[in-house]
């Protein structure tokens, strides 16, 4: 059964301004929420143990959605490897350890399924954690999100707290970073097929094989997930979990491959020329889907189709690229 909190009580998003957390305060004003509480990295640096104690002390929120981490994709996870583990590190320890320590009395954590084996089997169960070597490319940050489902399991059972864990698939929508040297794979696919169509070039180059197949959820999707597992009471969160594998997978069920994937982008953003694929760059995992079949248990599935979820995403893109150029 459903818990709603009393929209007057301070909820905390951390990462506001990323596209999660930005998706998580549009969430939490539509469903009613007025003390919603934000801080920029100028105001609050969540890799400092102090001022995020500080900030809990004096803010006391009753809920937290932690959605604060350093992300990027293949290059840039590649190119700053200590970055990506220190500092996600930090921002989960010091999150989840004020939550503990003021009383927080619900948190929830969001992970990301390249926690999951390089090989698991597929789709991906939580149960898969930790029963495989992770892929190379990303291991650092994967190795962060695993410790953050750990602390939130370990925090529970020691002090019997209620913080969960949820992890979504390969997220995008309004909001995404579209930086070709750390975006995620359809932000820069939607700017690479655009700045081609303006180029007039006659094709469009697309890293890797194209066979890797991925899974893509919208960004307001994964929102109302997120609202509706916090909403959730203990009880029934507990009875669709265990105490030692307590995250919730967040997906939509079904994935395509990297090659299908650009044609669409490349239908969406209008681009006419030829899609050529560049083997010599690297694929990554061979696939990653979601088993969503515990969220589906608890009453929730993605409702945003992938094409009009792209054309909601080039939409923004195009009307945000004078401030993207900054």
């Amino acid at each position: 059964m459903p818990e709603q909190l009393d929209p007057k009580r301070p909820v905390y998003v951390a990462g506001h301004r990323g596209m999660v957390g930005a998706a998580l305060v549009r969430a939490l004003r539509a469903a009613g929420h007025r003390n919603i509480l934000t801080r920029t990295h100028a105001q609050l640096d969540l890799t400092n143990q102090a001022a995020v104690a500080d900030f809990f002390a004096a803010e006391r929120p009753a809920r937290v959605y932690l959605a604060a981490a350093k992300v990027g994709g293949i290059h840039a996870n590649d190119t700053y490897p200590a970055d990506f583990i220190y500092d996600n590190l930090l921002i989960e320890a010091n999150i989840i350890h004020a939550a503990w320590q003021q009383g927080v009395e619900r948190l929830l954590f969001l992970g990301s399924s390249c926690i999951y084996p390089r090989l698991a089997e597929q789709p991906m169960r939580e149960d898969a954690l930790l029963t495989g070597t992770l892929e190379p490319t990303n291991e650092p940050y994967a190795i962060a999100k695993i410790a953050g489902i750990k602390l939130c399991e370990s925090y529970n059972r020691q002090h019997g707290t209620d913080f969960r864990s949820v992890m979504p698939t390969n997220l995008y929508g309004p909001g995404d970073n579209f930086d070709l040297a750390n975006s995620h794979v359809i932000p820069a696919l939607i700017r690479k097929f655009h700045e081609a169509k303006i180029g007039g070039s006659d094709h469009m180059l697309v890293w890797g094989s194209g066979t890797p197949r991925r899974e893509f959820l919208h960004v307001d999707d994964m929102a109302a997930a997120c609202l509706h597992v916090m909403h959730l009471d203990l009880a029934t969160y507990q009875a669709h979990t265990d105490p030692r594998i307590s995250h919730i997978n967040v997906g939509t069920g079904s994935d395509v491959t990297i090659a299908e994937l650009a044609q669409l982008v490349g239908e969406v953003v209008g681009f006419p020329g030829e899609i050529r694929l560049d083997p010599s760059k690297p694929d990554g995992a061979p696939r990653k889907l979601l088993d969503v079949s515990r969220l589906k248990a608890l009453g929730w599935q993605a409702e945003i189709p992938l094409r009009d979820g792209l054309a909601q995403a080039y939409d923004w893109f195009l009307a945000n690229q004078a401030e993207l150029r900054r």
